[in-house]
């Protein structure tokens, strides 16, 4: 559309009369209107002119309609254009049809649904501009990543980020699951000097510490049954890049021993074999635990507490950073409505409900509510019938002034409430209602046996 914000449509017919009744029937419809006399100038119009649209007649003097439109098919494809056709033409409208104009009319149209199918082929045409934006977007996603948050507690996040981009200094990432901890690893790697090299992500609580020492170091043929050739470790697979572990508060003291030396040393060796060899990679850490209680109980290194400890990182929950709500929402729905072909907005109990819920699962909980609800939603809107159970308990806060202060609670409360409604939606299946509300399966266990319901 013009800087107006108005769709610009232009009107090819060599009767000027029909120009004028058409150009002032559209431009009561708030529409700016470009008119022509022929094909050639149509064509002038699609090169110079950011069009929304053409309506253009099909017998015209020199080129027709027809060739304006092959024109506009090669070079402007995302430009609907409608036919103005004598009964003699309709073979050539229809036919022009199947190979993608967007509507035909018969000389007079109906001006009523005219405006209607115009209507139709600019929304149609701004959906495509909108999606072909968010896929170019998106294919640029693992050179580009942004912290979505305007909070101060994100905002100090944002200019840590920009102060220790390009440092040596290991990242300690904390917050709770689902805080979207490992963005901020992803955002720390590629806004660096070593965005170019490999960004690689170990998931700590993955793997038994058989598998994970292997992951770790990689193996020479032999090493073990089953090693049937060289693997790189994920040391080796960072170099010059960033080694993120995700939940090192899961791996065990002896692995922690191991990591340490490779940190101080800056160099392994891959099991089985006895070669040293160097590794240079920035390493970030998350966790979801009190490391430094830990370390007074002896289930972490202290010395490899301060090794990864050297500038520390908070992501909060959700719930304390809910204005930032408004702009994740629209980041996952624009994501999720791309990949569904669909266009949709929320709607405002929707919104109402969503900044009144605790979001125990916080931003992959929010993610996975969004995309349940893209995909259930059968019209343009997202309403409270596309959200899981336990959002109607937000509703009722929301919604029923007398009952307010009697639900409204402890956010803990109001957590254990979701997590017992969706409890009883799954069946009792916990891993089913962890993955709908999610968390962790590890995460709702302990929930479970905080509230005595494990």
């Amino acid at each position: 559309m013009n800087p107006r914000g108005k769709a610009k449509i232009a009107i090819v017919d060599d009767e000027p009369n029909a120009v004028k009744v058409l150009s002032a029937i559209l431009t009561e419809e708030g529409y700016d209107i470009s008119g022509a006399m022929s094909a050639e100038q149509g064509i002038e119009l699609l090169d110079s002119e950011d069009l929304d649209a053409v309506i253009t007649d099909i017998k015209l003097p020199g080129k027709s309609g027809m060739q304006l439109f092959e024109y506009a098919a090669e070079r402007h494809p995302d430009v609907p254009v409608i036919f103005l056709t004598a009964y003699g033409s309709v073979d050539s409208a229809v036919h022009a049809m199947t190979r993608g104009a967007f509507y035909y009319f018969i000389k007079p149209p109906d001006y009523l649904k005219l405006k209607g199918i115009l209507a139709r082929a600019l929304e149609q045409r701004r959906l495509k501009r909108e999606i072909e934006s968010l896929r170019k977007r998106l294919a640029s996603e693992h050179i580009q990543h942004f912290i979505i948050g305007t909070t101060h507690d994100m905002r100090k996040i944002a200019e840590s980020i920009e102060s220790v981009k390009n440092t040596e200094s290991s990242v300690l990432i904390t917050g709770e699951t689902g805080t979207g901890k490992e963005l901020i690893a992803k955002t720390l790697h590629y806004t660096s000097s070593r965005r170019e090299k490999p960004f690689i992500a170990v998931n700590c609580a993955a793997f038994p510490r058989e598998l994970m020492e292997a992951e770790f170091f990689g193996y020479q043929k032999g090493a073990f049954t089953g090693a049937l050739s060289n693997r790189l470790g994920r040391f080796e697979e960072a170099e010059g890049g960033t080694l993120f572990l995700d939940e090192i508060g899961e791996l065990e003291l002896q692995l922690q021993a191991k990591l340490l030396r490779v940190l101080q040393e800056r160099e392994m060796e891959r099991l089985g074999s006895s070669k040293k060899i160097k590794v240079n990679f920035r390493l970030v850490c998350s966790t979801n635990r009190d490391l430094k209680a830990e370390v007074e109980q002896g289930t972490f290194r202290r010395d490899l507490f301060y090794r990864i400890n050297v500038m520390q990182l908070t992501v909060p929950p959700l719930r304390d950073r809910k204005a930032d709500l408004p702009l994740i929402l629209s980041e996952f729905l624009s994501e999720i409505c791309l990949r569904e072909k669909k266009l949709l907005t929320v709607s405002d109990d929707v919104m109402r409900i969503f900044e009144s819920y605790p979001w125990p699962g916080n931003i992959r909980q929010l993610k996975n509510v969004v995309e349940r609800a893209v995909v259930l939603a059968k019209k343009d809107r997202i309403t409270i019938k596309e959200l899981p159970e336990e959002f109607l308990l937000s509703s009722h806060v929301k919604t029923n002034a007398p009952a307010r202060q009697a639900c409204s609670g402890t956010l803990r409360e109001m957590e254990l409430e979701a997590i017992t409604k969706t409890l009883r939606e799954c069946k009792g299946n916990k891993s089913k209602a962890a993955k709908l509300l999610g968390i962790s399966r590890k995460a709702f266990y302990k929930r479970l046996k905080e509230a005595q319901l494990a």
